[in-house]
């Protein structure tokens, strides 16, 4: 884990002021030690940083969409491989934009969570998600077994 700066924290508990309360009912998976609320603060400052990042990506992949949409009828001129190509950096940019979104709103499910308190929990079968699978992968809302459950559908 990494340290934090104080901004970083000083975010975090400005963000989550029961953290140090909600912690301690995160549940772990057998044989993993308790969640600190260091490693949680961790996880929420990583977060917290990923949210607003991908904000800025979404604004400007919007902006960009929208440059594309709005120019695309331009080309009075334009050939067929023109336009197909037009066609293919808009599809291209849409698929951008919604994959962005996608992960803003996985991120701020988790930061919501957080601040529930109900982190660290299985959506599906509300056993524990494991600790080792949540500081890889901060946004999971699923257990390893309930993922490959619900990939095998």
């Amino acid at each position: 884990m990494t340290k934090l700066s104080t901004a970083a924290r000083s975010a975090v508990r400005d963000q989550f002021p029961n953290l140090a309360k909600d912690v301690p009912s995160f549940p772990v998976r057998d044989g993993e030690d308790p969640w600190t609320v260091q490693e949680v603060e961790e996880l929420a400052a990583e977060l917290l940083s990923e949210k607003e990042r991908l904000e800025g990506e979404l604004a400007a992949a919007d902006a960009e969409l929208s440059n594309l949409l709005r120019n695309s009828g331009d080309g009075a001129g334009d050939d067929q491989a023109d336009s197909g190509s037009s066609a293919l950096e808009r599809e291209q940019e849409l698929t951008l934009v919604n994959n962005v979104r996608d992960l803003l709103a996985q991120t701020r499910h988790a930061l919501a969570r957080i601040a529930a308190g109900t982190y660290a929990t299985c959506e599906a079968t509300g056993l524990p998600i494991g600790k080792a699978r949540l500081q890889a992968f901060p946004r999971a809302t699923l257990s390893v077994e309930a993922k490959q459950r619900e990939e095998r559908r």
